[in-house]
């Protein structure tokens, strides 16, 4: 299909021309050229979607073999991109939500030095991820799998003049590797076990007896490891809250469309592996709402708009997971896409409102912005809604499906933990609502809304984020479960209604808690919070997960080089001195020795002859 290679094409040569070009740009060319990769991508995304909605349900796929990368004897890896259900889901999230994140980045990036720049990395940044996602085989997405993490580093560090912003691409980097390199492990084990790795090779073996339980956890386990490492799950998040320090666009990227993405799309496409592992499955869903819970609770604490949402991310991922270990894929990309059209019109605004008020991030210095800013106020608040599972926007039907699949299974003990992380979720998106765009203004300035280069792609994404719910009004018929195909759940499970009832009760007594507290006016939130410090510290600093790690790992490495480096003079010099001195000592020894007297040497002569003699007498006897 000779449409399949243009999608990452696209954005790839958008990114070589602009790095080859950088000098020749001028104002915003460079945006709209990038801005226009992108959106070709899309229609080309777009009409291979529309070619396979015409095909068969057994037969929807569409492959385009490049080249032979990798031969060794009868071992190959082609460069082959692949489009079936799945993967159009990812391409058409990655192009569409990405386009309007590079709209907005025209007008949000306008006037810095290295414009240019920033639209050659996030062509590139969008041509890995697509390259992941089109890939139909675990190396070919191993390349785009590094090739984020790579792009991760280049713009979470693009403010590298400010130390906070190359801390934060190092820290990203270097964590993200521990997962990346479980991820390799687990790749070379598939290798090892069916000697190939191209997808329909191995997922078709996968189910034979010859593949045992074992194998299948060991290999879902370290996929898993690389999922939490891109994807922000414990015990390898600590890097996405710090990866705030880039461009708020980058934000958006991230987490809505791109690299915090990969890893639900490498646990959904690797399925048919991992759920050959009852064990790895629990792991999974139990490492993903453990994640939501810990990260809502987080997210509560911190005042940093960005941070706010960062933390947030890593809720909603831990859900997708949640969803996916739960083997309920369609809820995980179902929740993916709607996460991608409200997770990005939050960053959006967000932004919007630090352009606003000069680069400020702090909510403490925000409050009563409806007024100086309402079309922003007005797109938050969808987000929120949304994020939060109010219907009958895109969040309710999204997430209240992935937390209902746990219901609808009859496990009820992983049920009520997805409920409190959506308790957890309307609690923190309303107490940022309520301290940004309510109450008594606190901020300095005049405040102004963004152009409306950056107000164009904030209405799309509000408009998708009230609408795209339509994608799977019920977990078993709407358009994407009967797209990527519909889960099976017991005859007895219990009503949909009843449990998305439930759900919006759970989301509606948290909104009303936050109000209460930071919009009623009846309590005096400013003064609860220094009473409540104890409380509020902790989540605060994530619950001193990254500050453990610090001491662990950054002083304990401290500690371990300074013993090492003292071994290593004391010991091993020492030792190596002690040699040359014992040697030395041996050598002045002989200098006494050879005194260069005749009589000296004819002593020695006649002293040596005395003591074989008396050997030999002593022998005879």
């Amino acid at each position: 299909m000779g449409l399949i290679p243009l999608v990452p094409l696209f954005p790839l040569a958008a990114a070589v021309i602009l790095l080859l070009t950088g000098k020749w740009w001028r104002g915003r060319s460079a945006g709209w050229f990038a801005t226009a990769a992108i959106a070709a991508s899309f229609c080309v995304a777009v009409a291979l979607l529309a070619k396979l909605d015409a095909m068969p349900a057994a037969h929807r796929e569409l492959a385009r073999h490049l080249y032979e990368w990798i031969t060794v004897g009868t071992f190959t890896v082609g460069v082959t991109f692949q489009v079936d259900p799945l993967s159009i889901v990812m391409a058409l999230t990655v192009t569409g939500i990405g386009s309007l994140i590079f709209l907005y980045s025209i007008g949000y990036m306008n006037g810095d030095e290295r414009y240019t720049r920033y639209f050659a990395y996030l062509s590139l940044f969008v041509f890995f991820m697509l390259t992941l996602v089109l890939a139909d085989n675990f190396l070919l997405l191993y390349v785009g799998w590094e090739g984020v993490g790579l792009c991760s580093y280049l713009l979470i560090g693009f403010w590298f003049e400010r130390a906070s912003a190359a801390a934060a691409a190092k820290k990203a980097f270097i964590v993200t590797r521990i997962g990346d390199a479980a991820f390799l492990i687990g790749i070379v084990l598939v290798w090892m076990h069916f000697h190939t790795l191209e997808f329909s090779a191995v997922f078709a073996r996968a189910g034979s007896a010859a593949f045992t339980t074992g194998t299948a956890t060991a290999i879902a386990l370290l996929f898993l490891a690389g999922a939490a490492g891109k994807s922000a799950q414990l015990p390898l998040h600590t890097w996405l809250p710090d990866a705030m320090e880039g461009p708020t666009p980058v934000s958006a990227l991230i987490h809505a469309a791109t690299m915090v993405t990969a890893g639900v799309y490498l646990i959904v496409r690797s399925l048919p592996i991992i759920e050959q592992s009852p064990d790895a499955m629990t792991v999974i869903a139990v490492l993903g709402v453990v994640t939501s819970i810990y990260a809502g609770l987080s997210a509560i604490g911190q005042d940093d708009i960005k941070r706010v949402l960062a933390y947030s991310t890593i809720s909603q991922v831990g859900l997708m997971l949640f969803a996916a270990g739960l083997g309920d894929a369609s809820a995980a990309i179902f929740l993916l896409v709607a996460h991608a059209f409200f997770k990005a019109l939050l960053f959006l605004s967000a932004g919007s409102v630090i352009h606003g008020l000069h680069d400020e991030q702090d909510m403490m210095r925000m409050g009563g912005l409806r007024r100086a800013m309402p079309f922003t106020a007005v797109a938050w608040i969808i987000g929120a809604l949304a994020i939060a599972g109010i219907p009958p926007l895109s969040g309710f039907f999204a997430k209240d499906e992935a937390v209902a699949a746990a219901g609808l299974l009859g496990r009820y003990g992983l049920w009520v933990c997805g409920l409190i992380a959506s308790f957890l979720t309307a609690i923190y998106i309303g107490r940022a609502t309520f301290m940004v765009f309510f109450g008594a203004p606190r901020y300095e300035g005049a405040p102004h809304e963004p152009g409306s280069v950056m107000r164009v792609p904030m209405g799309i994404l509000a408009f998708g984020t009230l609408f795209a719910g339509v994608l799977g009004i019920s977990p078993t018929t709407g358009i994407l479960p009967t797209f990527l195909g519909a889960p099976e759940f017991p005859a007895n499970a219990p009503s949909e209604f009843a449990l998305d009832t439930v759900a919006v009760v759970i989301a509606l007594l948290g909104l009303g808690l936050a109000w209460f507290t930071y919009g009623s006016g009846r309590i005096d939130w400013v003064a609860l919070r220094v009473r409540f410090a104890w409380v509020k510290r902790p989540l605060e600093r994530g619950l001193y997960v990254d500050d453990a790690y610090a001491v662990v790992f950054g002083d304990g490495g401290k500690l371990s080089a300074a013993a090492l480096a003292a071994f290593d003079r004391r010991g091993i010099d020492g030792l190596v001195g002690l040699v040359a001195r014992a040697t030395g000592s041996l050598a002045s020894a002989g200098r006494r020795i050879q005194t260069g007297l005749v009589r000296t040497y004819a002593a020695a002569f006649l002293l040596g002859a005395v003591c074989v003699l008396w050997l030999l007498a002593a022998r005879a006897t």
